[in-house]
């Protein structure tokens, strides 16, 4: 895909609807919602006025089976996130798992987290298999994170976490001469009250190593944050997130997509009653 230029159809500001009943997301132009299988009701989830639904991967006791995925993806566009090394998943060893996602469900090729992988598999080499991933799944896009060199390699949609310099390294890929597809993944919170912020995604935005190291030991991560962990946690909670009310999310996305982002996909860390109600 190339560039996308702000003057088509598919610009950012034609992503934009100010039509309440398509649903707060698409009303701020994101294109796509993540969900947590141990966090929500799957089920739930055919019922959100999405196109594209991303099932993120959280170990295989929460995996959702084939009936599952297949109610979604009679509703929308689905893709599942399954690493590349964990049991069940592997393209060069045991993929039985494989078995249970439904023809017609796309992929997100991962390096996996380590919270997911045992020892062994965490030993296990990214490359061959990312590799042998995308020759089985030619559409599948591939997560970018820890493996980003790699990830390019393959050619597929790079699917990254939002960073505070992801429209800077959005552009100069599209300046190098990039022409796939860039996809950003982005946990949301439709509101600018700091306490709901920070209960919201004060815990994630901690974890990234630069707040990570900027913040005081031992500090609170939520809404009873203080002094300067609380400034850290909700300055970084723009850098890492998007947040804010419908007008600033909306503008944030829009910057994205203006810097060359083609899938902004938004993680409801509020849970689904926000997009349901």
């Amino acid at each position: 895909m190339n560039t996308p230029d702000t003057t088509t159809p598919d610009s950012a500001s034609q992503r934009t609807t100010s039509d309440d009943s398509v649903g707060p997301f698409p009303r701020v132009g994101i294109d796509a919602v993540a969900l947590k299988p141990a966090e929500v009701d799957l089920a739930r989830a055919a019922d959100l006025p999405a196109s594209t639904l991303v099932v993120d991967y959280e170990g295989r006791e929460t995996f959702p089976d084939t009936d599952t995925l297949r109610a979604l993806a009679e509703t929308a566009t689905v893709r599942v996130t399954t690493p590349v090394r964990a049991d069940g998943l592997d393209p060069l060893g045991d993929d039985s798992l494989s078995a249970s996602i439904p023809e017609g469900v796309g992929r997100v090729l991962v390096a996996g987290h380590g919270a997911y992988l045992s020892e062994e598999e965490s030993q296990r080499a990214i490359a061959p298999r990312l590799g042998e991933g995308r020759e089985q799944h030619p559409d599948a896009w591939v997560g970018t994170e820890g493996v980003e060199r790699i990830a390019l390699a393959t050619g597929a949609t790079q699917f990254e976490l939002l960073s505070r310099s992801t429209e800077r390294d959005a552009r100069a890929l599209r300046a190098a001469g990039f022409d796939g597809e860039l996809a950003v993944y982005a946990p949301t919170v439709l509101t600018d009250a700091e306490d709901e912020i920070l209960d919201a995604v004060g815990a994630y935005v901690s974890r990234r190593g630069p707040v990570r190291r900027a913040l005081p030991d031992d500090c609170e991560t939520d809404s009873s944050a203080t002094g300067r962990a609380r400034e850290v946690l909700l300055a970084a909670s723009k850098d890492f997130a998007i947040v804010g009310d419908e007008a600033t999310v909306r503008g944030r996305v829009e910057g994205l997509h203006g810097a060359g982002v083609d899938e902004v996909v938004g993680y409801p860390a509020r849970g689904l009653d926000e997009l349901l109600d």
